[in-house]
């Protein structure tokens, strides 16, 4: 990498070099407010459970919507914005869980939701990187994700530690002390010393790109996405491996890359019958995870096994954010300063 392309990104790449160190500090200081939330969450006893999040935490809302059906075997949804803040619904909210996710937790309208929700009968937690926001303030209860300052608009170690916070929340829910999330951070070193140069390079001058992942790893894909289009300026598009096989399939040919995510346990296996079809439309195809990635596929990214399922997204999306770090920077741009955008958005 030549000089100006090493100054070119370095608060991404400082961001996600620390993110092991981020998740030691969630496991030792966040124990005690995850634990006295839980036990207020246990007292309630919800039989709902809404997130409501925007960006990359509406991605980490989405991997916990599944820690919450799949763990605890309650309905839970992801809830529009908009219809409190632009339409002025209020819909009764007894008996549910409202958790907002928020970096910043300046969203203005994430703030309307949370106290709209509040007024309607929910118990209210948001989980923020700013315990003094106004988010923060709006709820009942509040967990610091405690990511420390992000200063690069793409969304690195605050994503991750927001799915270790929530891990943990609903771990604790379900009686367990955090014990299985102990070894990430040594693992997350070993993943982050790795290279996706070669990658990188493949890509360089891709137009469109599609990412796909099952269950708790459609979370990695929809933020793979999101970090190649607002890094790279890709046309990137996440899809499910499910809803893949339906009418998107027919926009995948030889020239449209696929990242797919391919974890351990059942959604990897899931994932099979998804590669088959990419394969017989001669896809490229690069395979992302520690599950069972044929061999015939164009590029792997192998990534340790062992990892419960549930914690899997942890690890996947590290190589994929600095995939996007690097593509960037190959593609002559500057991942800490996209065109356009800014690291905190309002919206109604």
């Amino acid at each position: 990498m030549s000089p100006a392309a090493a100054v070119r990104g370095r608060l991404m790449a400082a961001e996600i070099a620390e993110q092991p160190r981020v998740w030691r500090r969630v496991l030792t200081r966040a124990v005690e407010p995850i634990a006295a939330a839980a036990a207020r969450i246990a007292a309630a006893a919800p039989r709902f459970v809404l997130f409501a999040a925007r960006g990359s935490s509406a991605n980490a809302a989405l991997y916990a919507k599944y820690l919450v059906e799949v763990v605890h075997g309650l309905p839970a949804g992801l809830v529009s914005p908009s219809a409190t803040t632009v339409y002025g619904a209020r819909p009764q909210l007894r008996d549910v869980l409202y958790v907002a996710v928020s970096q910043s937790g300046s969203s203005p309208d994430l703030v309307r939701c949370v106290e709209a929700a509040r007024r309607q009968g929910a118990l209210t937690l948001t989980v923020t990187n700013n315990p003094a926001s106004a988010l923060a303030g709006a709820a009942e209860m509040h967990v610091d994700m405690l990511a420390g300052p992000e200063r690069s608009v793409a969304a690195t170690k605050s994503y991750t530690a927001e799915l270790l916070v929530l891990y943990l929340l609903f771990d604790r829910l379900r009686g367990g002390d955090g014990q299985h999330a102990t070894p990430l951070p040594d693992v997350a070193d070993r993943v982050l010393a790795g290279e996706v140069d070669a990658v990188a390079h493949r890509y360089r001058f891709a137009q469109r790109l599609i990412t796909t992942g099952r269950g708790y790893s459609y979370a990695t894909a929809r933020e793979a996405a999101l970090k190649l289009m607002e890094t790279c300026y890709l046309s990137a598009q996440a899809f499910s491996g499910a809803d893949l096989l339906h009418g998107p399939l027919a926009t995948v040919d030889t020239q449209v890359p696929v990242l797919a995510v391919v974890p351990e346990g059942v959604a990897g296996r899931a994932m099979l019958p998804v590669l088959s079809r990419l394969a017989e439309r001669r896809a490229d195809i690069v395979g992302v995870g520690a599950g069972p990635i044929p061999d015939q596929l164009a590029t792997r990214i192998t990534l340790p096994g062992g990892i419960p399922q549930e914690l899997s997204p942890l690890l996947e999306i590290l190589p994929l954010q600095q995939l996007a770090l690097q593509l960037a920077i190959a593609r002559g741009g500057d991942p800490d300063k996209p065109r356009g955008l800014h690291k905190v958005t309002a919206t109604l």
